[in-house]
């Protein structure tokens, strides 16, 4: 698998059943993975190609939880060598998301009744559809509670 397939997958496909993992686990493997692309990028040359400031980039490099997006996570993974664009993670993102939400049946009036969340339906498919910000601790919650569904 090429560096650059790895990037755009991370976020869905690279953890082994997501399902299976609380959704704060799912969070820190997220985490995990943007530590590690900041260490091999470097965190100035991530801050400077991002539009997060170097105090939240020096704590994802140091494995820290800082509170950021989606569009930020992806971001920082295109600052990968070869790594696709931020709009094209983005896209594959959300892509998976919707098709998880088809493959499991699934609506977002059922997403908001169903997910640890104060979200509504109106607000989960803002997000999803990329037209409002998720945050990646929304992100872990939306993913793993597909994920869980489809394992069924």
């Amino acid at each position: 698998m090429t560096r650059a397939t790895l990037v755009t997958t991370m976020l869905y496909d690279e953890i082994d059943d997501p399902g299976e993992l609380t959704p704060e686990e799912l969070r820190a493997q997220y985490v995990e993975e943007l530590a590690e692309m900041v260490a091999s990028v470097g965190v100035d040359e991530v801050a400077m190609q991002t539009e997060l400031d170097r105090e939240t980039v020096a704590s994802l490099a140091d494995g820290d939880s800082p509170e950021i997006t989606l569009e930020d996570a992806a971001a920082v993974l295109a600052t990968g060598e070869d790594a696709p664009s931020k709009d094209a993670i983005l896209l594959e993102v959300r892509d998976h998301l919707l098709m998880g939400m088809t493959t499991g049946v699934l609506d977002v009036d059922t997403l908001a009744s169903d997910i640890d969340s104060d979200l509504g339906p109106k607000a989960i498919q803002q997000k999803i559809e990329g037209r409002a910000p998720m945050t990646l601790e929304e992100y872990a919650l939306v993913h793993h509670y597909i994920a869980e569904r489809n394992d069924r």
